[in-house]
């Protein structure tokens, strides 16, 4: 049985328990940051810090633990559980109060949640086998770029790939790809560049996402930052996405149109090798 944390207690998972009252289960109103684990060591886990506070500040959301904290408890974690490969999720919401759609931040303690996920990340069948991706329309709400537990809609985007047969599902906006329901969308054009969807707040900045695009430009990939048509994904060399923890996943087909002749390309393994080498030499 995993043990949990939760507001500043380790405990069983079957004894964690939050109010029925707490912001996050009434009103969504939380944010959280999924940090992956190699070798029992955290991947890329500052910049996972640096947009949990990003996305605090843009909620006027207060924090009550220091960043050391939050490390030693991340570690101590993975410690407890036996994790050496997997991910820590980490949740906070603005806390309990009784139910009114107003509120005062400075009044109420953050609800703080993390556990643990044992999963096999470099040895992923989606490495092997690449995936398959169908297109839907995108009708979250307006601001993407933060990193909330509103999550619903992309829930059932992945349900509705499932029922097709497909992995995921890449969402589309105004004509062109946003991003995937828990990751970040690329393609490969046929003369070798990268390209990806730049910032804004209609995408998660995804720290997978900025980690690779500075391997690739270290390395003298190509990157172009601009949009693409679901049509331009569909004829480029490859495609993949980038996400925590999938690292760098392939993608073999969208919307039934194969890529790469239905296998992993060449230039998504590459990355996602260059992506686990360098991070097994940075984790923490």
């Amino acid at each position: 049985m995993r043990t949990v944390y939760v507001n500043g207690d380790y405990l069983p998972e079957n004894e964690a328990k939050v109010s029925v009252f707490d912001r996050g289960f009434l009103f969504a109103d939380g944010i959280y940051e999924v940090a992956s684990v190699l070798g029992g060591k955290l991947i890329d886990y500052p910049a996972h810090m640096v947009r949990l506070h990003r996305s605090a500040n843009e909620l006027g959301m207060r924090f009550t633990v220091s960043d050391d904290e939050l490390l030693a408890i991340h570690r101590e974690l993975v410690s407890r559980n036996g994790l050496e490969e997997g991910a820590v999720y980490l949740q906070m919401t603005r806390g309990a109060t009784d139910r009114d759609f107003t509120f005062d931040t400075e009044k109420l303690t953050p609800t703080l949640v993390l556990f643990t996920q044992a999963r096999a990340l470099i040895d992923s069948p989606v490495a092997t086998r690449g995936m398959k991706v169908i297109t839907i329309p995108d009708l979250r709400w307006g601001r993407c770029d933060i990193k909330t537990v509103q999550l619903l809609y992309p829930s059932l985007g992945k349900m509705e790939a499932k029922k097709q047969g497909a992995d995921d599902a890449w969402m589309v906006r105004d004509g062109v790809v946003t991003e995937g329901t828990s990751n970040n969308a690329f393609i490969v054009t046929r003369d070798g560049a990268i390209v990806t969807r730049p910032l804004s707040n209609s995408i998660l900045p995804g720290i997978t996402r900025a980690t690779l695009m500075a391997y690739s430009e270290k390395n003298g990939i190509r990157i172009e930052e601009r949009e693409f048509t679901v049509e331009e994904a569909k004829q480029a060399a490859e495609a993949f996405i980038t996400s925590a923890t999938v690292f760098v996943g392939p993608v073999v087909a969208i919307d039934g149109v194969e890529l790469s002749d239905g296998k992993p390309g060449p230039v998504a393994l590459g990355l996602r090798q260059t992506y686990i080498e360098e991070s097994l030499k940075r984790a923490i």
